[in-house]
């Protein structure tokens, strides 16, 4: 697990180096509930370096099906450029724990979405304000995602007290189309492009029920676009709640 953490650290690393910063399309933070029985719910918040706030939810109907809610919401207003960005998903799927002690949890997901972006580029460099960019447009998303989550031995010692470690990938495959798209008040033509959206997430459990989770994920996309790039990847903080599930490794 920690030689893949470095390796996955990595491709997230240089990812985010290579891609842009002007991309239509922001990917949110996957939702990962880790199911493990009927009942279950799981909801969570969380930030992005670039102040993008994802809002997950997530309800186990049966012992082996989930259903899942997304949210996320960008408002970045500065000097040179303001940023908007909004979207919502819903989805569905199959849970399953394995595993000798029952520790490991996979589950599969599918869904789908809507979002919107407005983008304002600014030249400040003379003595009028001048915009030099403007564009806002509308898609469409659909998504397939796999999770993988697996419960390890060896909890973290803080202060004098344990806190359990969870280490978990969620691999991706994200369809988004463009259904409007207007660039300097001019109607542009739409595209759409294929994201594959990997990411590696930690959480500490603070107690039964609520875990900090750190997220690191990477945004590769498959088609070459202007507007509809992979121009974001994911590095957020959040805190998720996990209310009627099994203590698994225990």
């Amino acid at each position: 697990m920690r030689n893949y953490a470095r390796f996955f650290g990595f491709l997230v690393i240089s990812t985010w180096l290579l891609s842009g910063c002007s991309s239509v399309y922001m990917p949110n933070v996957p939702n990962t509930p880790m199911f493990t029985q009927q009942g279950e719910i799981s909801a969570g918040g969380h930030v992005t370096l670039k102040g993008n706030f994802s809002v997950n939810g997530a309800y186990a109907v049966s012992d082996h099906f989930g259903v899942m809610m997304n949210a996320s919401h960008l408002n970045n207003q500065r000097k040179k450029e303001d940023f908007q960005h909004k979207l919502f998903e819903v989805g569905g799927g199959y849970f399953t724990t394995f595993g000798a002690n029952k520790e490991r949890v996979l589950e599969a997901y599918a869904g789908i979405g809507r979002g919107s972006s407005d983008r304002t580029k600014r030249d400040v460099s003379t003595e009028t304000t001048v915009i030099t960019d403007q564009l806002s447009g509308n898609f469409d998303k659909y998504f397939l995602q796999v999770n993988f989550t697996s419960k390890r031995k060896k909890d973290l010692r803080l202060f004098g007290s344990h806190f359990p470690l969870n280490y978990g990938t969620a691999l991706r495959m994200s369809y988004v189309d463009m259904f409007r798209y207007v660039r300097n008040g001019e109607v542009a033509p739409t595209e759409d492009n294929i994201f594959l959206e990997p990411i590696f997430y930690t959480r500490l459990a603070i107690s039964p029920a609520v875990q900090l989770q750190y997220t690191s994920g990477g945004n590769i996309g498959l088609k070459n676009r202007k507007a509809l790039t992979a121009g974001y990847s994911v590095f957020s903080l959040g805190l998720v709640v996990n209310i009627g599930g099994r203590n698994l490794g225990r």
